[in-house]
């Protein structure tokens, strides 16, 4: 009788009716690629000899500035990793803008990810 109360009869919720219907519901989802972004800004990073750095450049100098976030995972000096993250602004027309530096760190553990948005 204890075993009663956690027993559930849910019957047969998932016919093959319902199985049929979500795949199609995820073959759809699938099927429609999301559409891209214009991007004005590119940016490149990276950590050796001790150091990281990370610089940006605005793209689309008749766009407004960018307001940006990045975070990126790094390796510090004894295999710690850490990851770091900050926001900058891109006006228009910045080439190799350095937007990160830091010290003591022997690799990237990942690209950085950065997005961006107008200032507006």
């Amino acid at each position: 009788m204890a075993a009663d109360h956690a027993r559930f009869d849910r019957g047969s919720a998932l016919t093959a009716a319902g199985l049929v219907g979500a795949a199609c519901f995820a073959l759809v989802l699938g099927t429609h690629p999301a559409a891209a972004a214009p991007r004005f800004v590119s940016c490149g990073g990276a950590a050796m000899l001790g150091a990281a750095l990370l610089n940006c450049s605005h793209l689309a100098p008749t766009k407004p500035a960018q307001l940006c976030n990045f975070s990126w995972s790094l390796l510090q000096v004894g295999n710690v990793p850490q990851v770091v993250s900050g926001s900058f602004l891109l006006p228009p027309g910045a080439n190799n803008a350095q937007v990160y530096q830091g010290a003591g760190y022997v690799a990237a553990l990942a690209s950085p990810v950065i997005l961006c948005q107008d200032q507006n």
